[in-house]
């Protein structure tokens, strides 16, 4: 059994859609539960998406975020408090899950990722992935802006697996809180400061040209090896392209070097809803007749 964690609102929805269907086509080699933390989804939302999940053998786990778990927790800039919702995951999960799978909704599956959820976390919290090779300027500033010198560097909170065993153990919402409070003028990309900040000496460090591809960045990451992760090298190696930024592949006007790739996939999860939708009203034909 494999968890994977997704957090969203009603914005997203679409995009997760696309990116489930490309985990499902990708690694199919355990049962899946699919973790929804949301709000604002209706329950015509949840209906939809728990036949798409079932659809692909995977079980839809959705848990409404509940306004009295977030009383205390500040807000920042246009920043609500969904901010909190995969960092209070071990809050929010069943107590029996151990570990489990963020994802971003951004995010395309390409390969297969069973080693990747495998791996011995040990005592650490997350395992996450740093795109300081590509961004060693932002990183020391970031540092500097986080008070975070002894880091590995700054960690990308798109993809994190963690452990939730141990976060029981040491995370305590309450100091999250206080460093919201306490820095909330310093926080530019809340989530992800804060992880950084409170937790970044309990990340294992990861690649994140295999688990966490900024897709921006393919010429970069071509030059910085040399020619060797050319576009070959990422769709056989790469675990997990991640469409960074505002520009998204689901908008027109996005000319990313992958983005036909992500069209592909959104094609499939148009092309399955609009079978599902006429084996349905052949379903209801027969019931009347």
């Amino acid at each position: 059994m494999m968890n994977i964690l997704v957090t969203i609102d009603k914005n997203y929805l679409q995009p997760l859609y696309v990116m489930l269907q490309s985990l499902f086509i990708n690694d199919d080699s355990e049962t899946m539960t699919i973790y929804l933390i949301y709000d604002h989804l209706e329950e015509r939302d949840l209906r939809e998406l728990r036949q798409f999940c079932t659809n692909h053998h995977a079980t839809l786990f959705p848990i409404q975020a509940e306004a009295h778990l977030f009383a205390e927790a500040p807000v920042v800039k246009h920043y609500t408090q969904a901010m909190y919702y995969r960092l209070l995951a071990y809050k929010m999960l069943p107590k029996d899950v151990d570990k489990v799978l963020y994802l971003d909704p951004d995010i395309l599956v390409i390969n297969s990722f069973y080693e990747f959820y495998h791996t011995n976390l040990s005592t650490y919290l997350f395992a996450a992935a740093s795109h300081t090779k590509i961004t060693k300027l932002t990183d020391q500033v970031n540092k500097l802006r986080l008070n975070s010198y002894d880091t590995k560097g700054y960690f990308n909170s798109g993809v994190l697996l963690m452990n939730l065993k141990q976060q029981r153990q040491e995370i305590n919402e309450q100091d999250i809180f206080t460093y919201v409070r306490k820095h909330k003028l310093e926080l530019i990309l809340p989530d992800q400061d804060i992880l950084n900040s409170l937790y970044g000496k309990r990340v294992l460090s990861i690649d994140d040209t295999i688990y966490n591809y900024d897709t921006r960045s393919y010429q970069t990451y071509y030059l910085l090896s040399n020619g060797e992760k050319d576009i070959d090298w990422v769709m056989t190696h790469t675990i997990f392209l991640h469409f960074c930024g505002k520009n998204k592949p689901w908008n027109k006007s996005n000319h990313n070097r992958f983005s036909i790739l992500y069209k592909h996939y959104q094609q499939i999860v148009k092309r399955e809803k609009v079978l599902n939708k006429k084996l349905a009203s052949k379903k209801m034909r027969v019931i009347i007749l």
